[in-house]
């Protein structure tokens, strides 16, 4: 087990999931449809067919689910709120029912001493908005807006940790320039136009949040991992720093610094009126940071965006979904994102995801997440060690769930999903997971 030793008394420790990787209940109590509703019908799009029609049955199981975080010892969990469940055609008419899960959940987290971080948008865009261009559209971002005064204003009296995104970048990249994620479009403009209307939404976000929610605590998402050429060539380094541009910064660069990447700035300047940046420039009061694994490319004259993806050094190890192992790459971002951008981090996900397969028992001795995990808490209490401001690490995920186009076929969760069951069983990542969290605090209260 890593070392307790090198957090913050305040250090937050928690677990993440999202919305319609778990939820399920798509058609119940007055959800509407979603553009990842929409996707996994599409032949093809989802690895065997799969969808988050039922998921972790999260909607019907979160009391159980809770009652597994209180056993892990966390002290807080990020979710994300279904904007479909509560406007369920993106605009208009507020879905009590809706609201009212969400109540049940923020309630019951309270009642269990864990503190709910609510991430307002996790992917799932309203079907009805998408509709009408959806994030293409520059009237998204004030769509976006009036969908946080309705959950700002249900919701604040109970929540103060907010954010607005997660992951930006990743749903604009695989959603609009490669295709790969919902709602399925390759097309340089409508990503390029998608980037900057995801920015201004985030900007009016955090001006909604911060008039109804005075004492909210503020920020967004962001992968960012380092990104590599492959092999070392001018023209794949040339690439890497495209992929760098548009998957690093091409969101925390101006939310928090005030301008783009000089490398897109150019393109996306068509896009731009008067005023914008200044709109999407907002003050807030932390960095998230959702790390994995460093990131290789090369150029590829043929792809939209001049690059594509490649593998990784042969002598990095790999999880089971086949991402490089590199907690030296965590370490050094950690460092990096401190030094860049002057703002507390917590890492809001981490983790390692496979196939996986219970035993006769239902028992996962998931031992290379452990190891996984063990490397990344390690070098992460390296960075604090030497500087980083990092104030909580979240695992990613919780449970087993939806993996996007991956299906089900992945699994990511410190607790272990039978699908046909829903039964829950932790596995042995679960146990070590707790214990590293209880010898922090014992350090802690010894120290």
């Amino acid at each position: 087990m890593s070392s307790p030793s090198n957090v913050r008394a305040d250090f937050v420790w928690g677990v993440s999931t999202a919305s319609y990787q778990i939820e399920g209940a798509v058609q119940e109590d007055g959800r509407g449809p979603s553009i990842w509703d929409r996707y996994c019908r599409q032949i093809g799009r989802i690895a065997n067919g799969d969808s988050g029609d039922i998921a972790c049955d999260h909607y019907h199981r979160y009391a159980e689910d809770i009652d597994q975080m209180r056993t892990l010892g966390i002290s807080a969990y990020r979710f994300s709120v279904a904007w479909p469940r509560v406007l369920p055609t993106g605009r208009g008419a507020v879905n009590v029912t809706g609201l009212a899960f969400y109540d049940r959940l923020i309630d019951a987290l309270l009642s269990a001493k864990i503190e709910p971080w609510l991430c307002l948008y996790h992917w799932d865009l309203p079907q009805a908005l998408d509709d009408r261009g959806g994030w293409i559209s520059r009237d998204c971002a004030l769509w976006f807006a009036d969908y946080v005064a309705v959950v700002a204003r249900h919701f604040g009296d109970r929540v103060q940790r907010f954010a607005t995104f997660n992951e930006p970048s990743v749903f604009t990249l695989l959603g609009y320039a490669l295709g790969s994620h919902a709602p399925g479009i390759a097309d340089r403009t409508a990503h390029l136009r998608a980037i900057h209307h995801v920015n201004l939404g985030h900007g009016a976000g955090v001006d909604v949040l911060r008039s109804l929610v005075p004492a909210a605590s503020i920020g967004a998402i962001h992968n960012y991992q380092p990104c590599h050429p492959s092999p070392d060539t001018p023209q794949n380094a040339a690439a890497a720093q495209r992929l760098d541009a548009y998957w690093n910064r091409a969101f925390p660069d101006p939310q928090l610094l005030a301008f783009y990447p000089p490398s897109i700035a150019e393109a996306i300047e068509p896009y731009q009126q008067a005023g914008d940046m200044a709109a999407i420039c907002r003050q807030v009061d932390w960095f998230g940071l959702n790390h994995y694994a460093p990131i290789y490319c090369k150029a590829d004259p043929g792809a939209l965006l001049g690059f594509s993806f490649a593998d990784a050094p042969a002598h990095l190890g790999r999880t089971g979904i086949g991402w490089p192992i590199c907690p030296d790459a965590f370490r050094e971002t950690l460092l990096a994102i401190s030094g860049h951008y002057r703002l507390p981090i917590y890492v809001l996900e981490n983790g390692y995801g496979g196939p996986e397969h219970a035993d006769a028992n239902g028992q996962v001795e998931d031992i290379a997440r452990i190891d996984y995990l063990n490397g990344y808490t390690q070098a992460m209490k390296e960075a604090i060690g030497v500087g980083a401001d990092v104030r909580g690490y979240f695992v990613w995920s919780l449970l087993d769930n939806f993996e996007w186009a991956e299906g089900y076929a992945q699994r990511f969760g410190l607790i272990h999903v039978d699908y046909e069951s829903q039964r829950r069983t932790p596995k042995a990542s679960a146990g070590w997971y707790a214990q590293l969290i209880a010898a922090s605090r014992q350090a802690l209260a010894s120290g």
